[in-house]
């Protein structure tokens, strides 16, 4: 039997394709496999709860590429097909269908899975939103319906409601935080954004934490929080956050926690490779390990990913990011806040709804930017972040004192 040869790359979303359009640049002409769970074409998640859900984008405009452009990859797309195991040592996949592939070096992107609240499933008028179809599907209804609860304050659930809203409907948002994403942009932001949802009449239930559902004739009719009140509803979305797609390798050799563990070279295992979602991987500058839900994530990972099958031996140490878009909001993050960070305002206001905000240490050190309808300027305040997140290697002249 010969040696396995190319590459295989299991997730076909924004990081396995990002991957194979990368290796593809740099110019690796060996066999290329990407293995996906879903049917069609790749696609890009962030609009799913935005432009996808309002109407304003049809499905297909999600599509990464045009049909064209992926045939000129020359790789082979295995579509439909949910890889069900791994053997590392080996580096081969198989299949739900019973299919075995393997190949030199395999890239794991297989992103995350919705979670799920107990109870919250099986029922009509109750969704998740990850896939392409579940954007659909609930569009389809959102339309009909006149009374929403959203249950989860994070970051797709804020969306969804804000989305739900300019929609027509009558939504609650219920989560367990002092106002939405007040682990994403701290007790001060989140206040800001909290407003901005009142503003617009979403109906804010926070500290809330969901008992159960109330149906009548299999279909939802409310939902049920845990200190006894209920809050009607004709539909309900539960977007009480995700977990990391690993339950299939079990098994395979690899470290799972809270994610594949990589090394700071996105390694996973000899020829085994993370990227995108999916992937914990060592960040040299802060010392410690990351996981990373963001869309600039998975393609910034990919890229990384690409370079070090070839040799390149490049750590992948970015400056975290993530953004949002409710209700006329441009939101951007750079950076790691924390929530006992000082948020102090350095351009703009918060009267006028467009600002930058730098998050401070206890020592008045940047942690992160804020950036709140100036998506220019916070991007130019990004770089007061590079030496905590991503300083630049010394020439090996000046760390070891000599001169040239």
């Amino acid at each position: 039997m010969s040696a396995p040869s190319g590459v295989l790359v299991v997730g076909a979303g924004a990081a396995g394709l990002a991957v194979v359009e990368t290796l593809r640049r740099k110019g690796y002409r060996e066999r290329i496999t990407l293995l996906g769970e879903e049917s069609g074409a790749p696609y890009d998640r962030p609009p799913l709860s935005k432009q996808v859900l309002a109407g304003t984008w049809e499905a297909e405009r999600t599509h990464l590429r045009t049909r064209a452009v992926l045939d000129a990859l020359e790789a082979e797309f295995v579509l439909g097909a949910r890889a069900s195991a791994l053997d590392a040592t080996t580096r081969t996949v198989r299949t739900a269908g019973g299919a075995e592939l393997n190949a030199e070096a395999v890239v794991l992107a297989t992103g995350l899975h919705a979670r799920r609240l107990p109870g919250l499933s099986g029922t009509a008028g109750v969704h998740v939103l990850r896939t392409l179809d579940d954007a659909v599907g609930l569009r389809r209804e959102l339309l009909e319906a006149r009374r929403v609860v959203v249950v989860g304050d994070g970051v797709l659930g804020s969306e969804i409601a804000a989305t739900a809203r300019l929609m027509g409907a009558d939504v609650t948002l219920a989560g367990p935080q002092a106002a939405p994403m007040r682990e994403q942009l701290g007790p001060a932001a989140a206040e800001l954004l909290a407003a901005l949802h009142t503003a617009h009449g979403v109906r804010l239930r926070t500290h809330a934490l969901v008992d159960g559902l109330v149906t009548a004739g299999g279909r939802v009719t409310g939902v049920r929080l845990a200190g006894g009140d209920t809050i009607p509803a004709d539909l309900v979305v539960s977007a009480v956050g995700s977990t990391p797609a690993t339950d299939w390798l079990a098994g395979s050799g690899l470290v799972l926690d809270d994610g594949v563990v990589c090394d700071s070279r996105c390694r996973a295992a000899d020829g085994v490779y993370a990227a995108g979602d999916v992937a914990r991987f060592h960040h040299e500058a802060l010392g410690r390990s990351l996981r990373l839900e963001n869309r600039t994530n998975a393609t910034e990972h990919a890229l990384s990913v690409a370079a070090n099958i070839l040799g390149e031996d490049r750590p992948y140490r970015p400056v975290p990011y993530f953004w949002t878009d409710q209700l006329g909001a441009k939101i951007q993050v750079y950076g790691l806040p924390t929530p006992s960070a000082t948020l102090r305002i350095v351009e703009g206001s918060t009267e006028l709804g467009r600002f930058v905000a730098l998050y401070l240490d206890d020592e008045d050190r940047p942690l992160a930017v804020l950036g709140w309808n100036m998506p220019k300027q916070a991007r130019l305040h990004r770089r007061l972040l590079l030496d905590r997140y991503a300083p630049t290697p010394r020439p090996e002249s000046a760390a070891t004192g000599t001169t040239a």
